[in-house]
C-alpha cells in the first residue's frame, strides 16, 4: 500500500491543542485502522501506510479523541518525492531549518494571487509556487519575516500549514523506510 503522510495544523504551539504523539498514533492504528504509523517532532507529522485515507476522515477522528478541531492536509509519499526533487529555491536556500514549504489544503495555488506581490520590497526573503505548495526562502527567520505575512492564507484562499526543508526530507525519509 502506497505510504502517506498527514500534515496537522497548529497543535502544540504555544500549549494550544496538546495532542500527545503516542495517542496520535493510537487514532491512526486504532480508530482509523491505519499501519505502520510513525510520527516525527511534536507538531504533528504522521507517516502512515494502509488504504487511503481523507484529510477529513482524520480531522474527525482527531476531534473525537482530542475534543478539538485540526485542520490536516493530507499528501502521498510520491507527491512528498515531488516536493523535494522539485526544491525550486535551492541555489538561495542553504539552511534547511529556514527553508520553508506551505502545504495547501485547497489544491493547486494560484500563482496569479501573488503576481503583483513586489519581490524587491521582501528582500533577502524569496518564494516560489508550484503547483499546491509555496517555497519560501526566509533567511532571517520565521519570527519577523515580511514574506510569511504576504503569503498567507488569506490572500491565496486556501488552508496552509507549513514544514521546513528538514521536516520535508525526513518525512520522505520515513515514507521510504521499511514498513516494520
Amino acid at each position: 500500500m502506497a505510504r502517506q503522510i498527514a500534515l496537522l495544523r497548529g497543535i502544540n504551539v504555544g500549549g494550544n491543542k496538546k495532542v500527545a504523539m503516542a495517542r496520535l498514533r493510537e487514532v491512526f492504528t486504532d480508530d482509523l485502522g491505519l499501519t505502520d504509523v510513525k510520527t516525527y517532532v511534536n507538531s504533528g507529522n504522521v507517516v502512515f501506510g494502509g488504504r487511503k485515507t481523507s484529510a477529513a476522515k482524520i480531522e474527525k477522528a482527531i476531534a473525537a479523541a482530542f475534543g478539538f478541531d485540526v485542520s490536516v492536509i493530507v499528501r502521498t509519499r510520491d507527491e512528498i518525492a515531488d516536493v523535494a526533487a522539485a526544491n525550486p529555491l535551492a541555489k538561495v536556500a542553504n539552511n534547511p531549518a529556514r527553508y520553508l514549504v506551505l502545504f495547501s489544503g485547497g489544491g493547486t495555488i494560484d500563482a496569479k494571487l501573488v503576481a503583483e506581490v513586489d519581490r524587491d520590497a521582501l528582500k533577502p526573503e524569496v518564494f516560489a509556487i508550484r503547483g499546491s505548495e509555496a517555497y519560501l526562502w526566509l533567511p532571517n527567520g520565521v519570527q519577523n519575516s515580511k514574506l510569511l505575512k504576504t503569503i498567507n492564507e488569506k490572500r491565496l484562499g486556501v488552508t496552509l500549514t507549513g514544514r521546513n526543508w528538514r521536516t520535508v526530507e525526513k518525512l520522505l525519509a520515513l515514507a521510504d523506510a521499511d514498513a516494520g
